[in-house]
Protein backbone atom coordinates (compact mmCIF):
# COMPACT_ATOMS: atom_id res chain seq x y z
CA UNK A 1 0.00 0.00 0.00
CA UNK A 2 1.41 3.03 -0.95
CA UNK A 3 1.65 6.34 1.16
CA UNK A 4 -0.04 9.38 0.00
CA UNK A 5 1.90 12.44 0.51
CA UNK A 6 -0.37 15.45 1.92
CA UNK A 7 0.45 19.30 1.28
CA UNK A 8 1.52 20.99 4.89
CA UNK A 9 -1.96 23.11 4.70
CA UNK A 10 -4.13 20.39 4.35
CA UNK A 11 -5.06 17.65 7.19
CA UNK A 12 -4.22 14.26 6.13
CA UNK A 13 -7.05 11.59 6.04
CA UNK A 14 -6.93 9.49 9.06
CA UNK A 15 -8.02 5.94 9.84
CA UNK A 16 -12.20 5.86 10.73
CA UNK A 17 -12.23 9.39 9.75
CA UNK A 18 -15.63 10.58 8.13
CA UNK A 19 -14.57 13.88 6.91
CA UNK A 20 -12.24 14.50 3.83
CA UNK A 21 -8.48 16.24 4.29
CA UNK A 22 -9.71 20.31 3.54
CA UNK A 23 -7.84 23.40 3.33
CA UNK A 24 -7.04 24.83 6.13
CA UNK A 25 -8.34 28.86 6.86
CA UNK A 26 -5.83 30.64 8.23
CA UNK A 27 -6.33 32.70 11.38
CA UNK A 28 -6.78 35.77 12.02
CA UNK A 29 -6.64 36.58 15.49
CA UNK A 30 -7.12 39.62 17.14
CA UNK A 31 -7.13 41.39 14.01
CA UNK A 32 -9.64 39.63 12.47
CA UNK A 33 -12.26 42.02 13.16
CA UNK A 34 -10.47 45.73 13.96
CA UNK A 35 -13.43 47.24 13.17
CA UNK A 36 -15.45 46.37 15.38
CA UNK A 37 -12.24 46.60 18.06
CA UNK A 38 -11.82 50.11 17.46
CA UNK A 39 -15.42 50.71 17.66
CA UNK A 40 -15.61 49.35 21.43
CA UNK A 41 -12.31 51.05 22.05
CA UNK A 42 -14.05 54.39 21.01
CA UNK A 43 -17.19 53.59 22.62
CA UNK A 44 -15.70 53.45 25.54
CA UNK A 45 -13.80 56.50 25.59
CA UNK A 46 -16.70 58.39 24.98
CA UNK A 47 -18.52 56.62 27.79
CA UNK A 48 -15.44 57.93 30.15
CA UNK A 49 -15.21 61.10 29.07
CA UNK A 50 -18.79 61.66 29.23
CA UNK A 51 -18.78 60.79 33.17
CA UNK A 52 -16.20 63.26 33.77
CA UNK A 53 -18.39 66.46 31.65
CA UNK A 54 -21.36 65.43 34.14
CA UNK A 55 -19.03 65.05 36.99
CA UNK A 56 -17.40 68.79 36.02
CA UNK A 57 -20.48 69.89 35.24
CA UNK A 58 -22.40 68.93 38.36
CA UNK A 59 -19.95 70.61 40.69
Amino acid sequence: MADLLVPPQETPPVEASTAEAHQERPDGGLWEHSVMILSLIVACSVVFAALFVGWAISL
